[in-house]
């Protein structure tokens, strides 16, 4: 008769995929490793699954592991909710690690603050920051995800969604360029100069090309970037012309050498949101994170006009 799975057989297999170690996963779990190799043993009988893999020295998880370990860690996150739905939690000795998929233009500016915010009320919480691969919500629904930060607005009846400011974009150039020196420069002049554009997905064209075509002008695109974040250093040793968001303008402008100006068109701000799925509403733990990322993201930033 194959052997049956309970949570605390869930949570060794967790503890399994996250450490690729025996030895680690007791540490983390508070059992003995004779004890943690036993589980492992009944979890392969169980799944059917050597789960682990001799790979040199370590262990290396097998396709099947790899694939089942986001589901059990959101079936973990939806039994830490139940039992906690009504509990406080001691945030001061909350010890938990969050995933947060975010791009890397947002990253470069909202890590620190974040990691800050967090820090001071709970020191034994990580944050785990991960680039975005697609921005399917697949991720969220399967736990492997905790949150999403970024532009896009997920139309899905189980994905909650709170913004947490709104964006503007910018122009920047290279300090010592002949734009710099102006406080706004005409969209004329912005098309004297070649521009680098930021899209992950590879387009050249972008809301300032209807803006100029309206205009009679056209601008000439010299490369393209996967990230803004990429575009300001691409600028910053360059004369090119680059558009990005404000707040990465403002907190990295001095430090790269950069100037930024507001562009003279009519373009769409972008409202940077946070995401989540519905199975973690109740979790305090998750919601003091929320919480604790909506106040100090929204509070470390004011638009300049």
């Amino acid at each position: 008769m194959p052997e049956q799975l309970d949570l605390n057989l869930l949570r060794v297999f967790d503890a399994l995929l996250q450490d690729g170690s025996v030895t680690a996963a007791s540490e983390r779990l508070h059992l003995s490793i004779p004890a943690t190799s036993r589980a492992l043993g009944r979890l392969r009988r169980a799944m059917g699954d050597p789960i682990l893999v001799r790979a040199g020295r370590g262990m290396a998880p097998t396709p099947f592991a790899l694939r089942t370990a986001p589901r059990v860690r959101s079936l973990l996150d939806e039994a830490a909710a139940l039992i906690s739905a009504d509990r406080s939690v001691t945030i001061a000795e909350l010890k938990r690690t969050f995933t947060i998929r975010i791009n890397d233009g947002i990253a470069a500016t909202l890590a620190t603050v974040a990691v800050d915010a967090t820090a001071a009320a709970a020191p034994g919480v990580t944050l785990r920051f991960v680039a975005e691969g697609s921005e399917s919500i697949e991720a969220l629904r399967d736990g492997s995800i905790d949150l999403d930060i970024g532009a896009s607005d997920a139309a899905s009846p189980d994905i909650r969604t709170a913004v947490l400011y709104r964006e503007r974009i910018v122009g920047i150039v290279r300090s010592d360029s002949p734009l710099g020196r102006r406080r706004r420069p005409t969209l004329a002049q912005l098309c004297q100069h070649p521009h680098v554009s930021a899209s992950r997905r590879g387009r050249t064209r972008g809301p300032l090309d209807d803006a100029l075509e309206a205009a009679g002008l056209r601008r000439h695109v010299a490369a393209v970037v996967p990230t803004p974040a990429v575009a300001a250093f691409l600028v910053a040793s360059s004369h090119y012309v680059g558009l990005v968001p404000q707040r990465l303008a403002e907190q990295y402008g001095k430090t790269l050498g950069i100037r930024w100006f507001p562009i003279p068109a009519d373009l769409p701000e972008v409202d940077v949101r946070l995401l989540w799925h519905a199975r973690l509403d109740a979790d305090p733990a998750q919601r003091w994170l929320r919480d604790t990322l909506r106040t100090a993201l929204s509070g470390s930033y004011r638009v300049t006009p």
